[in-house]
């Protein structure tokens, strides 16, 4: 028997947030579980967006504190391809 493609999921919220949820699906003519789909997938995206910053700023703090220049990273990432 073929697993399902869709797992069912229970929230609770306040009435006046699944009244607005509901409404703008509706605008967007989505169902609320598209709606919920995209969200999602947007809110995963920020997250890799703040991570990928937050890894950059860790990666110039070290640079700087080993006082490594661009070329040295451009050389030890590329050096022996």
């Amino acid at each position: 028997m073929p697993s399902r493609q869709r797992a069912v999921m229970t929230l609770s919220v306040p009435p006046l947030m699944a009244t607005e949820y509901r409404e703008l699906a509706k605008e967007k003519g989505e169902s609320a579980s598209e709606f919920f789909r995209e969200i999602f997938t947007f809110y995963k995206q920020q997250m890799l967006k703040k991570e990928l910053a937050d890894l950059q700023q860790y990666g110039v703090k070290k640079a700087r504190e080993l006082q490594i220049t661009e070329d040295d990273i451009e050389r030890l990432v590329f050096g022996d391809r």
